[in-house]
């Protein structure tokens, strides 16, 4: 039997949706609306992650995730070497905020070769999570639609994603099921059931047609095609009950007064979540 609707206090604000605001007035709108938790950016808290972690935790909020980690490719070891190094700090601060997720967008390939590229995601991972196990941090792996290969990330579909966590524990890597990214798959819905208990987060927007751009062009939930209440009875059904990130690139989003903003978000989130 299918839930008619997600939970209110599942709904978390991914900070990328208000990336116009400061920590303090995403936080403090989040406490004013009753919403719970907040999914967070490197680059709005990473001067002060023990402060930014206070600020959070006054209001009564809890930090979903943190993103993000990953762009593990690159073309020389000394480059790949630095970028092992910005995962730690990554996980630093994640630790640091109080969350137990740090998001991977894997990055691009360096040259033309994927099947390389790939491989120096997974080598990268493997580098780093047993710091992050360590750290008491799970490493979620965030595949992107195939739109953004050639820019953010060689991981495009879930099974590709599941195949890199299968080589780790259940425990330390995973995997994040966006809608706006594997929405289109037609091996989305057994990748999920794959993916079981290795679903570490679960990520809301929708896919507005036509697109007017490939990177800002998100909308709200409910205004677009992806059958967002199918995919989250799918990872329900999976194993998956934690947090359920609304995360919007769109820039006339971010200009919206932030009250209204997320008053329009928990309504869409009753409505179509």
């Amino acid at each position: 039997m299918l839930n008619t609707s997600a939970e209110l206090d599942r709904l978390s604000l991914n900070q990328i949706t208000t990336e116009r605001r400061t920590l303090r007035e995403t936080v403090d709108a989040c406490a004013r609306k009753g919403i719970g938790w907040l999914g967070a950016w490197r680059h709005k808290i990473q001067e002060d992650p023990v402060r930014s972690a206070k600020i959070i935790r006054d209001a009564g909020l809890r930090t979903s995730s943190l993103c993000r980690g990953g762009f593990f490719p690159a073309a020389s070891a000394a480059e790949r070497r630095k970028r092992i190094d910005d995962n730690r700090h990554a996980i630093d601060e994640a630790a640091a905020l109080g969350t137990d997720l740090l998001v991977l967008v894997c990055g691009p390939a360096p040259n033309r070769d994927l099947a390389a590229a790939r491989e120096m995601v997974s080598n990268g991972i493997a580098e780093i999570e047993g710091y992050a196990q360590s750290c008491g941090v799970r490493l979620g792996i965030e595949p992107l639609h195939p739109m953004y290969a050639a820019e953010r990330s060689v991981i495009v579909t879930l099974e590709q994603a599941n195949q890199i966590a299968a080589r780790f524990a259940p425990d330390r890597v995973g995997v994040i099921v966006d809608v706006f990214h594997v929405w289109w798959d037609p091996k989305v819905y057994d990748e999920i059931t794959h993916a079981g208990l290795r679903i570490y987060g679960f990520h809301v927007s929708d896919w507005l047609v036509p697109m007017p751009d490939l990177l800002m062009g998100r909308c709200m939930m409910g205004q677009g095609i992806i059958e967002i209440a199918k995919l989250r009875n799918a990872v329900e059904q999976a194993g998956y009950r934690g947090p359920i990130e609304v995360e919007i690139f769109n820039e006339k989003i971010w200009d919206m007064p932030v009250d209204d903003l997320l008053r329009d978000i928990k309504r869409r989130y009753l409505d179509t979540v």
